[in-house]
């Protein structure tokens, strides 16, 4: 059953967003296994993410090359709020 995963970070502007994909991409995980989407919305100063996992272990997986990222740049996503999904409809 597929996840979505929404993170409310402190301390992630758009520039520390932009570098955490830069480093995603050059780590070859800027579009991980099992990722079926990513969002990241909200001010410029205060940006929301929400993910969507195939699975817990595809998740979990991604995490350990995303989370010391995240510490490096000083990004603290707490405790995501993870919750099972119903149903997807795209388009």
């Amino acid at each position: 059953m597929a996840l979505l995963i929404h993170f409310s970070p402190k301390g992630m502007n758009d520039k520390k967003y932009a570098e955490v994909l830069r480093r995603l991409d050059a780590a070859g995980a800027a579009a991980p296994q099992g990722r079926l989407h990513h969002t990241c919305y909200g001010p410029k100063d205060a940006l929301l993410v929400v993910d969507l996992f195939d699975t817990m272990s595809s998740f979990e997986a991604f995490g350990k090359t995303l989370v010391p990222i995240l510490a490096s740049l000083e990004i603290d996503v707490g405790q995501p709020q993870v919750t099972e999904v119903h149903n997807i409809i795209r388009g």
